[in-house]
């Protein structure tokens, strides 16, 4: 069976990856059918690259995508591209909603990035407040008066 999924190319600690169609019982980095783009994840907002028409190709003939690639084509709008073909619809209007897509694919993208930065002030900040709360019992629990069991 063919599979669509990730070729590892780059150096040390710093991977890119090519999509690539192979031959499901073949290595990860081994021989493959064909290249179909790449994917780095070391820029912000990830930099992807497919080609539309030869991916939509090998998905018709039958290839099954990992996991990743999936959401990669998700991502760039080539899943729905084909769900849009097979409706029938016209080129331009195919074109519309994929722009649209991928706007707000990479709209989400900054809004959660947003958000996680938040979650990690509030946790930091909620850290701080524990760690002044605590404190503050201390300096009262050595200012109370010691009472001793005689």
């Amino acid at each position: 069976m063919v599979r669509l999924r990730l070729r590892r190319k780059g150096r040390i600690h710093h991977p890119v990856y090519d999509i690539v169609a192979v031959d499901g019982r073949k290595k990860r980095d081994g021989a493959f059918l064909e290249r179909l783009g790449y994917y780095d994840p070391h820029h912000q907002p990830s930099s992807i690259k497919i080609d539309t028409d030869r991916a939509i190709y090998w998905l018709n003939n039958g290839a099954q995508p990992s996991d990743l690639v999936r959401e990669l084509m998700s991502y760039e709008g080539v899943l729905l591209r084909r769900a849009l073909q097979f409706k029938g619809k016209s080129e331009e209007e195919i074109v519309a909603e994929v722009e649209k897509h991928k706007e707000v694919a990479k709209e989400r993208y900054f809004r959660r990035k947003e958000l996680r930065k938040q979650k990690v002030v509030a946790k930091e900040k909620a850290k701080e407040e524990a760690e002044e709360a605590k404190q503050e019992a201390e300096v009262k629990a050595a200012e109370a008066p010691v009472e001793s069991a005689e």
